[in-house]
């Protein structure tokens, strides 16, 4: 239990706080969020991607009649879920038209009151680091009054913006390096990014979900960071971690995915059995955070390319798989349920994988019907015909402008 004038004193601190917090760069999503009557805005990603900032933002925009609360400042570790009657109060009080919840999800049973605040047409902004926070239960218990958003690291043109760097291969190689954690990209501190896995493991996940063996839940971390771009299975990690039953690593695997630290993309499928038995190819939010905490001796660069690549198209959908079939294609991204684009990833086109390249990209476009495709490298440029079909060979700096 928290006393009603603590509560106030501690809203009243945090809210001066952020909004003395510098500005911070424009994010791509921030024009999009558009504060509405009767809906929940929901902003969700990994810790320290920028969340807070992006309420700042909105904030020094229009603070009037606003009211700020961040649930995971230590000072309210005792809220409980009858302290939302006293926070009720504040908020009546104060004649609170807009109200911001960082980092909500902590809080058991906070849907029902922010769903007791449309009510009343107040307009609410929550954001959290838990996927769980877009899932379509969370929007069966706010009746689908809610409007979801994402936000990632920066993106490649948000780190160009940042650095005020030109868009060039010499900038992707960087960004591939340091990765978009906003304080990292400024510091180049690699404690940042360490901190900021075992904080995930402990707090996120751990804690929360009553991990008892966070060895093992360690040690699997750090072998997907360092296998980004590969295929996993439950049953092969079972036996590689010597662990007793496939549910427990299924059960990791989904904590570590709702933590947004990884994304498991399946092999393309009609058959969703299918989709669900079969390996998935591994990705992680940000090459930064691989390239610190990775146990790879090896620089991997074609991996970590991919990753890129991956995060880029993750961006604007949640729909992409890899195609597998005689060849490989490394993502075909579906839109609304139909088929958007065939996408190959190859950090260096040469005489040893151009056969492989285009084969897995021809076989893929047959079949989808599709008749044009893109390979993405560092640096090449090039068109392909082949079996009647268009291949658009493009440089990633040109690549990574598009949709953000």
């Amino acid at each position: 239990m928290i006393l009603e004038s603590r509560l106030k004193q501690i809203a009243e601190l945090q809210k001066n706080s952020i909004l003395s917090n510098p500005t911070g760069l424009i994010r791509t999503k921030l024009p999009e969020i558009h504060l509405q009557n009767s809906f929940v805005t929901i902003i969700s990603g990994i810790r320290r991607c920028g969340k807070s900032t992006l309420l700042s933002q909105i904030l020094q925009k229009d603070s009037d009649r606003v009211f700020f609360l961040n649930f995971e400042d230590p000072r309210l570790f005792d809220f409980e879920r009858n302290d939302f009657e006293r926070l009720d109060r504040i908020i009546t009080e104060g004649k609170y038209k807009k109200i911001f919840f960082d980092e909500v999800q902590i809080i058991p049973e906070w849907e029902r009151y922010v769903r007791q605040k449309l009510d009343e047409k107040i307009k609410v902004v929550v954001t959290g680091s838990n996927a769980s926070l877009l899932s379509w239960e969370l929007g069966t218990k706010l009746t689908g009054r809610n409007l979801m958003k994402e936000l990632f690291p920066f993106s490649f043109t948000e780190y160009c913006s940042f650095k005020k760097k030109k868009l060039s291969e010499k900038t992707v190689n960087e960004y591939l390096l340091s990765g978009g954690f906003p304080e990292y990209v400024s510091t180049k501190n690699e404690e940042i990014l360490s901190r900021l896995l075992n904080d995930i493991l402990t707090r996120d996940i751990a804690v929360r979900y009553g991990i008892r063996d966070f060895r093992t839940l360690q040690r699997l971390t750090l072998f997907l960071l360092s296998n980004v771009g590969r295929l996993i299975s439950a049953n092969r990690l079972k036996a590689q971690f010597e662990v007793g039953a496939t549910s427990t690593i299924l059960e990791y695997l989904s904590h570590l995915e709702m933590s947004y630290l990884f994304f498991f993309v399946p092999k393309f499928s009609y058959s969703q059995r299918k989709q669900d038995v079969n390996p998935k190819k591994i990705y992680a939010i940000d090459t930064g955070l691989v390239n610190v905490n990775s146990l790879s001796f090896t620089e991997d660069m074609g991996q970590k390319f991919e990753n890129l690549i991956y995060l880029h198209l993750r961006r604007e959908s949640s729909d992409i798989y890899y195609f597998s079939e005689k060849n490989e294609c490394d993502f075909v991204v579906f839109e609304k349920g139909k088929i958007k684009s065939c996408v190959q990833v190859c950090y260096d086109l040469n005489s040893d994988n151009l056969k492989r390249e285009i084969d897995g990209m021809t076989e893929a476009l047959e079949f989808f019907k599709k008749t044009e495709g893109t390979i993405v490298t560092l640096n090449q440029k090039d068109t392909i015909k082949q079996n009647g079909k268009i291949i658009n060979v493009v440089p990633a700096h040109d690549f990574l402008c598009s949709f953000n």
